[in-house]
C-alpha cells in the first residue's frame, strides 16, 4: 500500500493496449520497459513512469497485460487510477481477480492458486517453503502423473469392453486382474501421500501445550519463551485459570504455545474447575506436550517432554534431584538454565511432524479429494467387482473425477469465490 518507492498498476484484458495509448500515447515494444510521460484525458501530467506491454496469451493472466511502474506516492497512484477508471471498458479489479483470470485461462490450476495464496500469507520459513512448492506445481505434477496412469488403466478397460472377445472368459478375467493390480498400486501411492502431515499444521502452527500442577513454573516458562510478560506469575496456586495462547516461530517453524491452568484433583472454585477442564482438553489436542511436574503424574502423550522446572529453587534437595533424574530436561526459566536445550528438543520433535524436505503437504480439501480417489481405487479381491470390467471402469472414472477436484477442473465455482477472495486487489 502507498506510500512506497514504486507502485505497480496492472491492466489485464482486451483494453490493456488502449489504456497505454490513452495515458502514454503509444504501446512500447513487447516485454521491454519504456520510460513514458503519463497524462490524463485532458492532457494534465500524471507521472513519469516505466510501462511494459505483454500481449496474450503468454502472460500471467493469459490475456493482454499492461503494467505501469509509478512513483509510489498516494496522490500519484490515485491520479493514475482515476484516469484509468475514466476510460471506456476499464474497471477496478476485485480481490484475487488477476489470479482467478490466470486460473480460468489455464495459466495455473487450483492447487497452484492455493499455493500462491499461502505464499502471500507466509510468515515463517517453513510456511514459505511449503507454499512455494505448492505454487510451483509440486502437487499438480503429482496429480498429472496419477491421472495419466488412470487414463492408461481406463483405456485398457474400455478397449477390452469394446473390442475384446466376449466369449473368452479367461481373457476378461486376466484384464480385470491387471486392472485390480494397477488400481492397488496407485491406491497405495495415494495412501502414502495421505499419511504425510497436512498443510494446516504448517500454516496454523504446531500446538505446543505447557501443562503441570499449580505453581510448577508454567507461566514463567511461556513468558521466557515469548520474551514478554504474557501470563501473570504469582505464588498463589490457581492464578492461571484459562488457556493462554501465543504464536511463536522457532527456527522458522510456526508454533502456538499455550499456558494452561494447573492440574490438580481438587480446585478452589468453579471457575478454576472450568480452567482445569480446558487444560485437559488442550493437552489431549497438543502436538507437543511440555510437562512441568513429577513424571509419574504426566498424561499419556506420544510427544511429551518431561521437564524438571524451577531448578534454581530446588538445587541440593535430594528428593527433588531424584525426581529430576527421571525427566528429560532440567530447566530454570528464571535463570535461563536449559532454555537452549529445550529450544532444540522442541524443534527436533516438531520436525518429525512436518513434511520432509522436498515433500509437499496437502490442504484439507486436497486430502479429502485424494481420499475419495483412493477409496474408489480400493477393491476387495474376492468381491464381484474385482472380476467385473464395467464396475472397475466406473471406479476408475470416479477416481479420475476425484483427482480433478484437486486441480479444479470440475465443480469448483463456490470454492473459487472463497479462494480468490483471500487475495489482495493487486493479485
Amino acid at each position: 500500500m502507498p506510500p512506497a518507492a514504486i507502485a505497480v498498476v496492472r491492466v489485464s484484458g482486451p483494453r490493456a493496449g488502449a489504456a497505454l495509448r490513452a495515458l502514454a500515447g503509444r504501446v512500447p515494444a513487447t516485454r521491454r520497459a519504456s520510460l513514458a510521460e503519463l497524462s490524463d484525458a485532458a492532457g494534465a501530467p500524471l507521472d513519469r513512469a516505466l510501462m511494459l506491454w505483454f500481449p496474450g496469451p503468454a502472460t500471467a493472466t493469459g490475456e493482454d497485460l499492461a503494467e505501469l511502474h509509478l512513483h509510489g506516492g498516494r496522490a500519484v497512484v490515485a491520479a493514475v487510477e482515476a484516469a484509468l477508471a475514466a476510460l471506456p471498458g476499464l474497471r477496478r479489479a476485485e480481490a484475487g481477480e488477476f489470479t482467478r483470470r490466470a486460473f480460468l485461462n489455464g495459466r495455473i490450476d487450483l492447487a497452484e492458486a492455493e499455493g500462491l495464496a499461502d505464499l502471500l500469507a507466509a510468515e515463517t520459513e517453513s510456511q514459505r517453503v511449503q507454499a512455494l512448492g505448492m505454487a510451483s506445481g509440486h502437487v499438480s505434477r503429482a496429480v498429472e502423473g496419477w491421472q495419466a496412469r488412470l487414463l492408461t488403466l481406463m483405456a485398457g478397460a474400455e478397449a477390452e469392453l469394446n473390442f475384446g472377445d466376449e466369449e473368452d472368459v479367461q481373457l476378461l478375467d486376466d484384464c480385470a486382474h491387471r486392472l485390480c493390480d494397477g488400481m492397488e498400486l496407485l491406491a497405495s501411492e495415494l495412501g502414502a501421500w495421505l499419511a504425510r502431515p497436512g498443510a494446516e499444521v504448517i500454516a496454523e502452527g504446531l500446538s505446543v501445550v505447557i501443562a503441570g500442577p499449580p505453581n510448577a513454573g508454567k507461566s514463567t516458562l511461556i513468558n521466557a519463551l515469548a520474551q514478554r510478560e504474557l501470563a501473570i506469575v504469582s505464588p498463589v496456586a490457581g492464578t492461571t485459570r484459562d488457556v493462554i495462547e501465543t504464536p511463536l516461530a522457532l527456527d522458522g517453524i510456526a508454533m502456538r504455545f499455550s499456558d494452561t491452568a494447573g492440574l490438580r484433583s481438587e480446585s478452589a472454585d468453579a471457575i478454576e474447575t472450568i480452567g482445569i477442564d480446558r487444560a485437559k482438553a488442550a493437552v489431549q489436542a497438543a502436538d507437543i506436550l511440555l510437562w512441568l511436574g513429577n513424571p509419574h503424574d504426566a498424561p499419556d502423550h506420544p510427544r511429551a517432554i518431561l521437564i524438571a522446572a524451577q531448578a534454581d529453587r530446588w538445587r541440593g534437595d535430594a528428593a527433588a534431584e531424584a525426581v529430576a533424574a527421571r525427566c528429560d530436561l532440567t530447566l530454570s526459566a528464571a535463570t535461563g538454565e536449559g532454555m537452549e536445550r529445550l529450544h532444540r528438543m522442541i524443534v527436533d520433535m516438531a520436525r518429525t511432524l512436518l513434511p520432509r524436505e522436498g515433500e509437499a503437504a496437502l490442504r484439507q480439501r486436497q486430502r479429502a479429494a485424494l481420499a475419495d480417489a483412493k477409496d474408489w481405487l480400493t477393491v476387495d479381491a474376492g468381491s464381484r467387482e474385482a472380476s467385473d470390467l464395467i464396475l472397475l471402469a466406473e471406479r476408475l472414472r470416479l477416481a479420475a473425477l476425484a483427482l480433478d477436484r484437486i486441480t479444479g477442473r470440475a465443480g469448483v465455482e463456490d470454492m473459487l469465490d472463497t479462494l480468490f477472495g483471500r487475495f489482495c486487489i493487486g493479485k
